[in-house]
């Protein structure tokens, strides 16, 4: 997660930066709504991420039972 802030906080500069050159200096309003959706989305992602990982790492997937599998393999 550590480095998820990271890349996030690279980005939201990289995405600001680059919204200046091409904008100049229009609203503050502007840079700041963009760096907190840029980095609510990467962090929330990144965070879910991990959960699909853990989930999968830890055996939980594999113990749920699916009642359609046996009509699958008929």
């Amino acid at each position: 997660m550590r480095f998820m802030v990271f890349v996030t906080l690279t980005v939201i500069v990289i995405a600001v930066t680059l919204l200046y050159r091409s904008n100049g200096f229009v609203s503050p309003h502007l840079y700041i709504a963009t760096a907190l959706g840029i980095g609510a989305a990467m962090l929330l992602m990144s965070a879910l991420m991990g959960l699909v990982f853990l989930s999968s790492g830890t055996g939980h997937d594999d113990s749920i039972v699916d009642p359609l599998e046996e009509e699958r393999h008929r």
